[in-house]
C-alpha cells in the first residue's frame, strides 16, 4: 500500500510538472484580441448575427482601426463566418424574411458606403441600396420592399472640385450637411440595371438633420430623430422623433424628448414608442425608460423608482411588455415591466453579468446579449425562456484559456466628503502578503460614462498588461459617473476638476491606506474626459503623481 501511495505521489508530480505553463499576459496578447461589437437575434430566434472586431496584425498590416467581420452563431454555439478579412461591417439588420442579413459597407468599386444583403443559406453578398453619398442609417418596411435611409445629398460640384484642387482639410464643424430622409426599394438600386433606368430615391423633407429611422411594425409611418443641425451641441441635446406617413412623409407627430436621446423602438402594434432619455436637459445620460403615443405628445418615465441606476437597453416583448437593460453600480440587470411602468419583474439580477446589448427574436421569447467579464472581452450569449441565466455562445479568443489573468474585484471607498464611491481594482499578477506595489489610476472619459466589472484590458487601456508588470490598476467610477441614477451623474456639473477630481486622490490614499499601494509610485492615463484628469493631476496634484499619460484630453 505504501509503495502504491509513493507512485501514485509521483505520478501527480509528473503530471503537474509536464502541464504547458500559461503565459503572461503582454501587448502581442492585447493586439490580437477579438470583441464582439454586436448582435442581432434571427425573427425566430434561431440564429443570432454578430459583429467581430480584428485587430489588424502589426507590422504586417498597414497601421488603423480594427476590421470589422459578419458572422453568425447558432444556439448551439456553432457560429459561421460570414463576411471576413479586411472588411468594416457595420448596421446588421436581419431582413423580414429571416432569409438573409442587411448590413452597410464600403467595398472594393465603391464610391460610398452602401446598404447590402447576404443570404443566409450562403453566397455572396449583393448591394441593395447605394446612393450618391455615405448611407448613416437605414431600415427594412415590413414586407421587405422599401427601405428608408439617412443620408445627404450628392456632394456639390464646387465643393469637391476643391477637394480635388487640394482644399481638403477637415475643419471642425465646417461645411456640414445635414442628413436627410430618403425610401428607395431594393430593386431599384440594382447594380445590374441600366443607370438611365434605375429610378432615383424619394426624399422627404424634414427640417433638420435625420439621424436613426425605424419603420414602424405596420408599414404606415416611421419614426426619425431630427436635430436643428448637424452641429454635435445639437446632435446630442435638442433631437427629437418625428412620425411620418411611409408614403408621402406628411406629420403624424412629434415626440417631445426632454433632454438626450437614446435608442427607440416602436411597440408590435405600431400604436407607441419606447424610448430612452435624459430626464431633463441637465442630465448628461439617456438614462431613463419612457413611453409616448406615436402620435406625440409628452412622454412618461416608466421606471421612476430607478432612482439608483440607469437603463441601457429595451426592447418590445408583445403589444405589453416591455424588456430593458439597467446597470447599477459595476453590474447590470435585465428585467420586464408593463408599457404602462406596472409588474416590474427581474429575468437576470444585479451582480453578475456586465451587458451592453440586448435584441430580442419576433415573439419576445429568446434574447441576443453582448457580454463581458473579467476572464474575456465581450461575447454573444443567449436566454431562453427555460434558462436560469444567459449561455455563453461564442469564444473568440481561445487563447485566452492559457494565459495567466489577475484578480480583478470590486472596491468601495469614501470621498473625503463622505460620499460612498466605488472603482474595480486589478491586483498585481504575483502578488505577495504585505508587499506595496506601483499604481496606475485609470480614468474614464464623459465623464457621462463608467467603468463595469467586465473586460477592461484593450487598446489605451493597459488592465492585465500592467497587473502582468507587477503593476496595480485601478478604475474609480467618480462622482459625475452613470450607472448610479440621475443625481448622481450631476454631482459634477458646475465644478469642473473640483470634487470629481478630488475623488481620484481619495481613491488612491484608499489603496495606500490598505497597504496595497507604494504612494511614491503612482502614475495615472485615460482618454477625452479622462485625458483632461490625466492632465489635471500631473499639475494640480504633480506631488502625488509620478507619472502621468494623456489621451485625447483637453490641454
Amino acid at each position: 500500500m505504501r509503495s502504491i501511495v509513493l507512485v501514485s505521489a509521483a505520478l501527480t508530480l509528473w503530471c503537474a510538472s509536464s502541464a504547458p505553463a500559461k503565459d503572461n499576459f503582454t501587448a502581442n496578447h492585447v493586439a490580437q484580441q477579438r470583441t464582439v461589437m454586436a448582435a442581432e437575434i434571427a425573427p425566430n430566434g434561431d440564429q443570432v448575427a454578430y459583429l467581430l472586431a480584428v485587430p489588424r496584425r502589426p507590422f504586417v498590416e498597414d497601421n488603423g482601426p480594427a476590421w470589422v467581420e459578419l458572422h453568425v452563431v447558432d444556439a448551439a454555439g456553432a457560429s459561421r463566418p460570414f463576411v471576413t478579412g479586411k472588411v468594416n461591417v457595420s448596421a446588421i439588420a436581419w431582413t423580414p424574411d429571416g432569409k438573409g442579413i442587411s448590413f452597410l459597407d464600403k467595398r472594393a468599386g465603391d464610391k460610398f458606403r452602401s446598404v447590402y444583403v447576404i443570404p443566409l443559406a450562403g453566397g455572396e453578398a449583393q448591394k441593395a441600396i447605394e446612393h450618391e453619398a455615405d448611407i448613416a442609417d437605414y431600415s427594412w418596411s415590413p414586407d421587405g420592399k422599401r427601405v428608408a435611409f439617412t443620408a445627404p445629398d450628392k456632394e456639390p460640384a464646387d465643393e469637391k472640385e476643391l477637394k480635388e484642387k487640394g482644399f481638403n482639410q477637415e475643419v471642425y464643424e465646417e461645411k456640414l450637411h445635414d442628413n436627410h430622409l430618403w425610401i428607395a426599394s431594393p430593386a431599384q438600386a440594382n447594380v445590374w440595371q441600366e443607370p438611365d433606368k434605375v429610378a432615383k430615391p424619394t426624399r422627404f423633407d424634414l427640417k433638420g438633420h435625420a439621424s436613426v429611422v425605424h419603420w414602424s411594425p405596420s408599414g404606415k409611418h416611421l419614426a426619425v430623430s431630427v436635430a436643428p443641425t448637424p452641429l454635435i451641441d445639437d446632435d446630442f441635446m435638442k433631437r427629437k422623433i418625428h412620425v411620418i406617413n411611409a408614403d408621402d412623409g406628411s406629420p403624424v407627430g412629434i415626440v417631445d424628448v426632454p433632454g438626450k436621446l437614446g435608442p427607440y423602438c416602436w411597440s408590435p402594434d405600431g400604436e407607441q414608442l419606447a424610448f430612452l432619455a435624459g430626464a431633463t436637459i441637465n442630465d448628461p445620460n439617456p438614462g431613463r425608460l419612457m413611453t409616448v403615443p406615436a402620435t406625440g405628445g409628452a412622454p412618461v418615465d416608466r421606471l421612476p423608482e430607478l432612482i439608483d441606476g440607469d437603463v441601457t437597453g429595451v426592447a418590445w416583448r408583445d403589444n405589453d411588455q416591455l424588456v430593458y437593460l439597467s446597470d447599477r453600480g459595476v453590474t447590470t440587470s435585465l428585467g420586464t415591466v408593463t408599457r404602462e411602468g406596472t409588474n416590474q419583474q427581474v429575468l437576470v439580477p444585479f451582480g453578475a453579468h456586465t451587458f451592453s446589448a440586448m435584441t430580442l427574436s419576433k415573439d419576445g421569447a429568446r434574447a441576443a446579449l453582448v457580454s463581458d467579464s473579467p476572464q474575456h472581452p465581450a461575447e454573444v450569449f443567449l436566454l431562453l425562456p427555460t434558462d436560469p441565466t444567459p449561455r455563453r455562445l461564442t469564444d473568440s479568443n481561445p487563447w485566452l484559456d492559457d494565459t495567466n489573468l489577475a484578480k480583478q474585484e470590486i472596491v468601495t471607498f469614501k470621498a473625503r466628503d463622505g460620499l460612498e464611491l466605488e472603482g474595480l481594482l486589478i491586483r498585481p499578477l504575483d502578488e505577495k502578503p504585505g508587499q506595496r506595489y506601483p499604481l496606475v489610476l485609470v480614468v474614464h472619459g464623459g465623464p457621462e460614462a463608467h467603468y463595469q466589472n467586465g473586460w477592461l484590458t484593450a487598446y489605451a487601456q493597459p488592465g492585465q498588461l500592467l497587473a502582468a508588470e507587477g503593476f496595480a490598476v485601478f478604475h474609480p467610477n467618480y462622482r459625475g459617473s452613470t450607472g448610479r441614477g440621475v443625481e448622481f451623474s450631476m454631482k459634477g456639473q458646475n465644478d469642473y476638476a473640483g470634487k470629481e477630481f478630488d475623488d481620484l486622490v481619495d481613491a488612491v490614499d484608499h489603496l495606500v491606506d490598505a497597504g496595497l499601494v507604494d504612494k511614491s509610485k503612482v502614475g495615472v492615463t485615460g482618454g477625452s474626459y479622462g485625458g483632461f484628469a490625466s492632465a489635471w493631476c500631473a499639475t494640480k496634484h504633480t506631488d502625488r503623481f509620478a507619472a502621468s499619460v494623456m489621451f485625447v484630453g483637453i490641454s
